[in-house]
């Protein structure tokens, strides 16, 4: 049998070795993306962001938010209500 140290270095070397290629992959992954990213010409970017500014025109706007007399809505709205102190009714005895 081999002792348990002559065992954890190999896999411990092997497991830092895939941490650098996992690095070197990303390195040329984003060093590729740069590339493709700064191919653009100035009008294939004006025409690009026309294109995204028409399409985000074309999506109708949020509805507005309630104003003060509307009940809120949410669960922090509903925890008020429920724990809300209600005002104490008359006393019907005369």
């Amino acid at each position: 049998m081999r002792p348990r140290k002559q065992v954890r270095r190999p896999v411990l070397k092997l497991l830092g070795l895939a941490g650098v290629a996992g690095v070197a992959a990303t390195g040329a992954v984003l060093a590729r993306n740069e590339r493709q990213r700064r191919a653009y010409t100035p009008d294939d970017v004006r025409s690009r962001l026309h294109e995204r500014h028409a399409a985000l025109a074309a999506v109708p706007d949020p509805e507005p938010e309630p104003g003060p007399g509307a009940p809120a809505r949410g669960p922090r709205a509903l925890l008020r209500r429920l724990t809300r102190r209600r005002a104490a009714a008359p006393d019907p005895r005369p």
